[in-house]
């Protein structure tokens, strides 16, 4: 078993370290908020990963009745089959999140079948995707949608929401149009809801691989309708489509075969703000390892290696990183019937935690400042990330492995802060192969597609974080006291280190 040094500074003044990782999550599909399981596990996310946004396609879909018939005319042969705006299913979606903490991400797709200039759609749920067939009627009913959300939960209360124009318009799957027709549709939008109220904050251009930011800025800032904070998604797996992305490091690791693209294109598109001079916040409201819908790979250990190894570097590049996404309560290419099944969520249908789950909750245990590490020993990709904060010093470890095999775990030696007195508190978490591990477990109980109400149960329960009790021992280094454990390889370890 190889043996790390790990020697913080922590002692020094350090660096703000922004928990961005928390705060903005992503649900599949807006239709969701009415179900019971999924304000649930929504709760959850908010209690234990500090969730106060949550982003989700379709508000506009013709299954939410946004624009339908009016059934008090059902016999009036000439108004009987008339849309009128209907906002009832949306407001108790709303209400619902806001009654458990959450503020809705306002996201202003697709386009209700009566307002669409054709009939493509995406999605069981057949959001349409065309243009409007006319602008102005779009604009007065993007227009209704802010004015009745502020009657309904008032000015101060919307002001607080994030505004959402459309999704990944970059992509044909979700948008029938070309960039001139995404800044039309955009400006239009804009237009729409700042003439209710110039505080609503409005966001884009949401877009897959990170494309179209510096041209958006540049035609919005020309057109007086610049964007009050930019939107952006990123898997690591993306530049196997497409080369536009904006990118900052080595040549080679603008690979979908590197392990460091996504950190690569968060540095290009702060690069493209820092050289307009952009002062808004900047969302990556989409972002993992692979955007593929089944991968088993992202139930496992080293899901959440890559979490943490990614938000270790690239975390104060953005304001917000929306891991996608919070639950496996989703139907874009089929709805899920096994328990576990490559979905894309940190949380399974049953509401069972999986690895993903506690690389948030360990990301959300790090203080307030970052300090820096000396690692003697270091093999690969394992790395640290270390903080200071008022009650707990904290380190977290991280070890991805591009290829997934499971080694032998690494022995860390953690030279301790020198204020903790001689008998310090320690406490130590570890997501690996088999600790943290619900779909691991899960396997071992033969893989059951539909889950025993007792089953069920075991697996939520087993899926609480769990602390790896007894697994530090403290002994004498050079240069102090030293906390001595194993860590996974791949996964993560968080060591916490109790002030007195």
């Amino acid at each position: 078993m190889s043996s790390i040094q790990i020697t913080p500074s922590w002692q020094s003044q350090g660096t703000p370290l922004r928990h961005t990782w928390a705060g903005l999550g992503n649900i599949d599909q807006f239709r969701w908020f009415v179900r019971k399981d999924c304000l649930d596990q929504l709760k959850l996310a908010h209690d234990e990963l500090g969730l106060r946004h949550v982003r989700a396609v379709g508000m506009f879909d013709d299954e939410l009745r946004v624009l339908c018939v009016d059934p008090t005319k059902w016999r009036d042969k000439e108004r009987k089959s008339i849309p009128r705006t209907n906002w009832q299913i949306v407001d108790y979606a709303i209400e619902s999140l806001l009654e458990i903490g959450i503020k809705p991400m306002f996201t202003t797709c697709f386009t209700p079948s009566a307002l669409a200039s054709g009939t493509r759609t995406v999605f069981s749920t057949k959001g349409n995707i065309t243009l409007p067939k006319d602008y102005a009627e779009w604009e007065r009913f993007v227009a209704d949608s802010a004015r009745h959300a502020i009657h309904r939960f008032g000015l101060e209360e919307v002001r607080s929401w994030y505004f959402e124009v459309w999704n990944e318009p970059n992509l044909q799957d979700f948008f029938a149009g070309t960039q001139k027709d995404l800044f039309e549709l955009w400006q239009r939008t804009y237009s729409g809801l700042k003439s209710v109220d110039s505080g609503l904050r409005i966001g884009g251009p949401s877009t897959a691989r990170s494309e179209w930011i510096r041209e958006t800025i540049d035609w919005t800032r020309k057109n007086d309708c610049e964007p009050d904070y930019i939107i952006s998604h990123c898997y690591n797996n993306d530049s196997a489509f497409g080369a536009l992305s904006p990118f900052a490091g080595p040549q080679e690791d603008k690979s979908n075969t590197s392990p460091n693209f996504t950190s690569g294109v968060v540095r290009g598109c702060r690069a493209i703000l820092k050289e307009f001079d952009y002062r808004g916040e900047l969302h990556f409201n989409e972002w993992g390892r692979t955007w593929h819908p089944c991968d088993f790979q992202r139930e496992s250990e080293n899901e959440a290696a890559f979490i943490a190894k990614t938000m270790a570097e690239v975390s104060q590049e953005a304001d917000y990183f929306a891991y996608w996404c919070l639950s496996d309560i989703y139907d874009q290419v089929g709805y899920g019937a096994e328990t576990f099944h490559g979905n894309y969520g940190m949380m399974n249908l049953q509401g069972i935690r999986k690895p993903s789950w506690h690389a948030h909750s360990l990301l959300r245990k790090l203080g307030s400042t970052q300090v820096e590490a000396q690692i003697i020993g270091q093999e690969g990709l394992l790395n640290v990330l270390a903080t200071s904060g008022e009650d707990a010093f904290h380190l977290l470890v991280h070890d991805y492995r591009y290829d997934a095999v499971l080694t032998e775990s690494a022995q860390l030696r953690v030279a301790l802060p020198s204020d903790l007195g001689e008998t310090p508190q320690l406490h130590l978490w570890r997501v690996g192969a088999s600790e943290n591990n619900a779909p691991a477990l899960w396997r071992q109980m033969g893989s059951p597609a539909y889950l025993r109400r007792e089953e069920k149960l075991a697996l939520v329960e087993a899926s609480h974080l769990q602390e790896s009790l007894g697994a530090v021992r403290i002994e004498r280094g050079p240069s102090g006291l030293e906390a001595v454990f194993e860590s996974p390889r791949p996964g993560v370890a968080l060591l916490e280190m109790a002030r007195i």
